[in-house]
């Protein structure tokens, strides 16, 4: 088939569709033949699109949409826009990639295809905002938010600056932790603001503290919100494993059988954890979930500039003006503290036994087992979430605590997750879907500590129900992240 590049043609597919290698000799590798690479491409619905020119004039920033190059964007771009029928007809008049071989690509959940995503969609649109989100009322009111959580951050700044040493550090760390749970995670997900350029520095907020935006986006964004509690394609089901088990699809170790305790033990290690997880992305091109397929240089570089600056604020200052043993207790302080508070404040809205398929037959094992292809995406949302607490506790943790909400919409400001959890608990109810809720933080934890212990314990799913030995973890982590 001969290769064209056009703004009115479509992708055709043979009638019978060959096996993605077929495609490759026939049509060329899209991630190393010259005819593909050229451009900066995504495949939406089973149609290549040509982004290169679009990207620079994406209106919610050029960080969002490169997230899409290289890969099946469908779930990105369909849970992002609260209007598809917009977006989509924005889309649809971009270049179209004749010839493309469009099943080569792993491909994306297709978030529209969803009922209950659709009504929770409409209902949202309509009792939530009530139409305004065409003029931006999904990523408005943020300020009074922004104001407490960076000046919170800049006033134990100070102190530390000041007065390094345990307790400095811990304030510190509270402070870092804060800002990554709410403007960082909200900027970054382009929800903050209807300025792109202030979604864009929330965003590298995370960069300050110590984490990585560019790295934080390809893991959060494109692997796990995509893939919710997936045993293969969502990186923070199997990330942490050997060490820790979050899937009784995994192979189980004799240690697993502890891991509910020695799991605190692991938790002040997540800051030194997310630096030799960084580095390795960098320097390998992918996270352990997605391919950085449309990262430049400069964000390669700012990245790197991001851990300097992180490294130089809490360690090379205190150094320079207070010594290294105030110093070393300030950093041990800040980086155990923080690391604690977003591991559980993060875990518990996966790990508990309603979001995962410990349990066969339940209505989340049926869905996570089944062809992902086919899935019900929204309806995989609700399963693999959980919820706790109320107004105070979405405040505080940047809407992380109405984790149901903030994976069906999160291009939506977390200010505005209260309201749409009435919506979503009251479609649940009516269709008899479960809808996973604690009452607060530490009966969360309970449960989060409980399904743990569960998950170390329990016998490894049998191979029928989508259980992998050891090597099988190996070869199928492989091949899907080969491309994806």
């Amino acid at each position: 088939m001969a290769h064209c590049h056009t703004r009115e043609s479509t992708v055709t597919l043979p009638a019978a569709e060959p096996d993605a290698l077929s495609l490759i000799v026939a049509a060329g590798d899209p991630w190393e033949d010259e005819k593909w690479t050229r451009y900066k491409w995504t495949i939406y619905r089973g149609v290549a699109y040509d982004l290169t020119d679009f990207i620079q004039r994406h209106p919610a920033g050029s960080w969002l949409v490169q997230l899409a190059v290289g890969r099946d964007c469908t779930a990105l771009f369909e849970s992002y826009h609260l209007r598809p029928e917009v977006a989509t007809a924005r889309l649809q008049r971009l270049p179209r990639l004749e010839g493309f071989p469009v099943a080569a690509v792993p491909r994306s959940p297709y978030p529209n295809d969803s009922k209950l995503y659709n009504t929770l969609r409409a209902r949202v649109r309509r009792e939530v905002f009530r139409g305004e989100e065409a003029a931006g009322a999904h990523r408005s009111g943020t300020e009074g938010a922004i104001a407490a959580v960076l000046g919170a951050a800049a006033a134990a700044y100070a102190l530390y600056s000041c007065a390094p040493g345990l307790a400095s550090g811990a304030l510190l760390g509270l402070a870092g932790a804060w800002i990554g749970l709410t403007v960082q995670h909200c900027g970054s997900h382009g929800a903050m603001s209807t300025r792109p350029a202030v979604n864009r520095a929330l965003g590298f907020c995370d960069d300050l503290i110590g984490g990585s935006s560019l790295l934080w986006q390809y893991h959060h964004q494109v692997s796990h919100h995509i893939h919710c509690n997936d045993d293969a394609f969502d990186e923070d089901v199997f990330s942490a494993y050997p060490a820790l088990r979050f899937d009784a699809r995994l192979p189980r170790r004799w240690f697993h059988r502890y891991q509910h305790i020695y799991m605190w033990a692991t938790f002040p290690l997540l800051q030194l954890v997310f630096q030799l997880g960084d580095t390795a992305a960098l320097l390998r091109g992918r996270t352990h979930g997605a391919s950085l397929y449309g990262a430049t240089a400069r964000d390669r570089a700012l990245a790197v500039a991001g851990k300097v600056a992180h490294f130089a604020l809490l360690a090379g200052a205190p150094l320079a003006l207070h010594g290294a043993a105030a110093a070393a207790a300030g950093v041990l302080a800040y980086m155990s503290t923080q690391g604690v508070v977003l591991a559980a404040t993060f875990a518990v809205s996966h790990n508990v036994r309603e979001a995962k398929a410990l349990a066969p037959g339940t209505l989340v094992a049926e869905t996570l087992g089944g062809d992902m292809a086919r899935r019900d995406w929204g309806l995989q949302q609700v399963l693999t979430s959980a919820n706790y607490g109320g107004v105070v506790a979405n405040f505080l943790t940047g809407g992380l605590s109405l984790q149901v909400e903030h994976h069906l919409f999160p291009a939506v400001s977390f200010l505005h997750y209260p309201a749409i959890s009435r919506v979503v608990a009251s479609e649940c109810a009516a269709r008899g879907i479960p809808y996973s809720r604690y009452k607060g933080l530490l009966e969360a934890i309970a449960a989060f500590c409980r399904f743990m212990a569960d998950v170390g314990a329990a016998e490894q799913a049998p191979l029928s129900a989508g259980g992998l030995s050891q090597a099988e973890v190996a070869q199928r982590r492989a091949a899907v992240l080969a491309r994806f």
